[in-house]
């Protein structure tokens, strides 16, 4: 009875966001718009703003082409651009019902990274338009996030325009999701004292995330024979002859470096005897089964992170013998989410105008995620920083910038600390601007 009573409370608390979103977003008509930055004393100042004073810049950016970087904001613009393909846990839904996700994702970066990013949702599907129109947009925009883009072409987009476009492009779906699924997994081996090259691990769905949580983990120190990975169809390995097709090309890889042991199956022959299951697949609390948890390793470490609902309870896997439980929502500990990643991973490649951003930046990010965790104390129920640990963005953003300098991608060097202090700047600048707007009621509260 108390389980029911618990469930029914969860669930109450889940609709509360929905019914908060359709009572403001129609209060506030979406949740973005643009404000200068520059001084306007008064109207003489258009002058230097626009023409004739601004003829000025455009001819010095003519001859140097860098200089777009010093006269303009491109350099902390980011497009956040979607084809409404694969919308949160709602699929499909067209651009036009994906605005109001991409509007979300351009305030958080405001928010929490200082970045200026615009919502772009783009009326085509086809992924060869999909690149065409992200490289028409590079003049302006200092860096690119895909979001939300279907399963198999967000592979294809986003590897041809990391090899095309020379401004960071990224697939917060992909890299951002394992960046922050690395920092938790960092956290959790520390806190059950058990290493990375020896553990197995089962992974529950191949889709994006997890596609690119192996290979970051891979690049990471752990070791893929290790990793047994479960489709639709049950456990990738080599004789699945039906992912070895160009559809299918990232799965087909993990076929093929994989699964060491030759596991066949389904999930409850992937997580027998695993130490860590990262499960991002359906979102229905009967995907994984107590007895398959069970089934693991002692001091097992379980991360559900399907959403809105995860693939078991928590209290489930816990009571199944989990050690350690970690879901995508935020009324759960151990919440893994990318709001702790792509704001301060961005600030940092924009500050040092980097050409693109690594699996390598994305390690750097995943490692002081952990140590900011770390340094407050690790326990089972805290693996990760929450959003509201605002130190945690400025040090993200010099990790990042740090490596992009490391690895010889940045147009900008700086010192740690001269990277340190101008994204606490920035990032603070954006917050304080926020508060000051509500203050002065230029940010209407609804009754």
């Amino acid at each position: 009875m108390k389980k029911s009573v618990n469930v029914e409370e969860l669930l109450a608390k889940a609709k509360q966001p929905s019914e908060d979103a359709m009572r403001l977003h129609p209060f506030y008509r979406g949740k973005l718009e643009v404000t200068p930055k520059c001084r306007i004393k008064d109207f003489g100042d258009f002058a230097i703003w626009y023409t004739p004073g601004v003829a000025a810049p455009c001819r010095d950016i003519e001859k140097h082409p860098d200089k777009v970087f010093e006269h303009t904001n491109k350099g902390n613009f980011v497009a956040v651009v979607s084809d409404g393909t694969r919308v949160l846990g709602l699929g499909d839904i067209g651009p036009h019902a994906a605005l109001p996700v991409m509007e979300g994702k351009a305030i958080l970066f405001k928010y929490l990274g200082g970045v200026d990013a615009f919502p772009i949702c783009l009326g085509t599907k086809d992924p060869e338009e999909i690149i065409k129109a992200c490289k028409w947009l590079e003049p302006t925009f200092g860096g690119i996030n895909l979001e939300d883009i279907s399963n198999p072409k967000c592979f294809y987009i986003l590897e041809r325009l990391r090899k095309e476009m020379d401004i960071p492009v990224w697939h917060d779906d992909q890299q951002g999701t394992a960046a922050i699924t690395l920092a938790g997994l960092i956290n959790a081996l520390k806190v059950v004292e058990k290493k990375k090259e020896t553990i197995k691990v089962a992974m529950i769905g191949a889709g994006a995330s997890n596609i690119a949580i192996s290979r970051v983990m891979i690049a990471s120190g752990f070791f893929p024979e290790n990793i047994i990975m479960v489709d639709t169809k049950g456990i990738l390995h080599k004789k699945r002859n039906d992912l070895n097709t160009p559809d299918n090309k990232a799965k087909w890889h993990m076929c093929e470096i994989s699964n060491g042991e030759g596991r066949t199956g389904g999930i409850p022959e992937a997580m027998k005897g695993a130490d860590v299951c990262i499960a991002l697949s359906k979102p229905d609390p009967s995907t994984i089964k107590p007895e398959w948890v069970k089934s693991m390793a002692k001091y097992a470490i379980v991360f559900v992170c399907a959403n809105p609902v995860p693939e078991i309870w928590p209290w489930e896997a816990k009571e199944a013998g989990a050690r350690i439980v970690a879901t995508g929502r935020s009324d759960f500990p151990n919440q893994v989410n990318n709001s702790l990643g792509f704001p301060g991973i961005f600030r940092g490649a924009l500050d040092v105008a980097a050409r693109t951003i690594t699996d390598e930046m994305c390690i750097a990010a995943a490692y002081e995620l952990a140590k900011c965790a770390e340094d407050k104390g690790l326990k089972e129920d805290y693996l990760i920083p929450t959003m509201d640990e605002r130190e945690v963005f400025p040090r993200v953003a010099t990790a990042v910038g740090m490596k992009a300098i490391e690895q010889g991608l940045a147009r900008i060097k700086m010192t740690r600390d001269e990277l340190y202090e101008k994204s606490s700047q920035i990032i603070k600048r954006a917050m304080d601007e926020t508060k000051t707007l509500m203050d002065k009621g230029i940010i209407p509260m609804p009754e």
